[in-house]
């Protein structure tokens, strides 16, 4: 009993991003985006992002890819099913150390407009690769998140 106490403690979940979680957003290089198609089949990519407010921000980039950026499979499952995860994470060889946010939301695909131009703005302020990229004629992933679940081994 008191070792599932012990464990729920460690996982928060919020409507709202915590101080801490917001300052793992922040500083994160990296997130993994979870789609699933239609019938539910998983695929797991790793992203670039940036955030404000309750959205995430994922470029569909000019970094190599076999198809075009509208054909990507995250694209058509975003498209079938636009319920999305996205989880940030930090390890560390000390265990103790160990965090992650996963957020849990809708997204969009937007190709023009002022919250693309706000996404790819953040983008390059965050990437200094993008500032060299034309990112204003790529679509952006903007995800809405409703669900936040924060969990760190400090509060195990």
């Amino acid at each position: 009993m008191q070792q599932q106490k012990k464990r729920n403690a460690a996982r928060k979940i919020f409507s709202r991003l915590s101080p801490p979680a917001a300052r793992l957003l922040r500083s994160a290089r990296a997130a993994h985006l979870a789609t699933a198609d239609a019938s539910g089949k998983p695929h797991v990519i790793p992203i670039c992002f940036a955030v404000a407010g309750r959205e995430l921000y994922t470029p569909l980039d000019a970094k190599p890819k076999r198809v075009a950026a509208l054909s990507l499979k995250r694209v058509r499952n975003i498209i079938a099913n636009p319920e999305v995860a996205v989880v940030v994470d930090t390890y560390d060889e000390d265990w103790r150390r160990l965090a992650y946010v996963l957020l849990h939301g809708r997204a969009r695909i937007v190709t023009r407009g002022k919250l693309h131009d706000k996404a790819v703005r953040l983008l390059k302020i965050k990437y200094m690769q993008y500032r060299k990229m034309p990112l204003l004629y790529h679509p952006v992933v903007v995800i809405r998140w409703k669900r936040v679940t924060v969990w760190s081994a400090i509060f195990a």
